[in-house]
């Protein structure tokens, strides 16, 4: 069984979530969300994304150093995680990218607890 600092690390997230196939990058670049692999030129609009999952980190030092990574899978298959920061270290155009998947209602993690 694995202590509570260790599965609530980011870079314990990212490794569970790359052994489920979430291997991709993304960024957000001209309001679409595209791969950081620079053989792919995909970009995907918020009606061919998917939040799959999500996680809230916040920093050990501040409750103002938080961070959200996302599990994200697209229309052609391509899985993936993106993160943001919260606050005034937020990347508007991904918390802006975000915002129209969760508004189209493709949360997958919508109403569950």
């Amino acid at each position: 069984m694995q202590d509570k600092e260790e599965m609530t690390s980011l870079v314990t997230v990212e490794k569970k979530l790359n052994s489920q196939g979430y291997t991709k990058d993304f960024v957000v670049k001209d309001g679409r969300l595209a791969t950081m692999d620079e053989q792919s030129a995909a970009t995907y609009s918020p009606e061919e994304t998917t939040i799959v999952d999500y996680f809230r980190f916040e920093g050990e030092s501040s409750p103002d150093d938080t961070s959200i990574l996302y599990a994200i899978e697209t229309a052609d298959g391509t899985k993936g995680t993106i993160s943001s920061a919260y606050g005034a270290y937020a990347d508007q155009d991904v918390d802006q990218f975000i915002l129209q998947v969760e508004s189209l209602g493709k949360n997958l993690m919508k109403g569950k607890k």
